[in-house]
């Protein structure tokens, strides 16, 4: 395995309390419950969240883009 097995990945910038590097969009991490954790508890405007295992291409994480609450139930 190499120095960085995942990448925490999105099309916006990813933002939040534990996210290391402010405005980026991607971060490479070798652990996989760091990387899922991260992803997890961070958050982007409008677009979903992945965590990528690099030597494979597989995503083993998804977290979906943040739903603004607009009062109304959806049927």
């Amino acid at each position: 395995m190499t120095s960085a097995d995942y990448r925490i990945e999105s099309t916006q910038p990813i933002a939040g309390r534990f996210w290391p590097a402010a405005g980026s969009r991607q971060l490479s991490v070798k652990d996989r419950a760091l990387a899922i954790s991260l992803a997890a508890k961070s958050f982007t405007r409008s677009s979903e969240i992945r965590v990528v295992h690099v030597p494979t291409g597989e995503v083993v994480f998804r977290k979906p883009p943040h739903r603004a609450e607009t009062g109304a139930e959806d049927f």
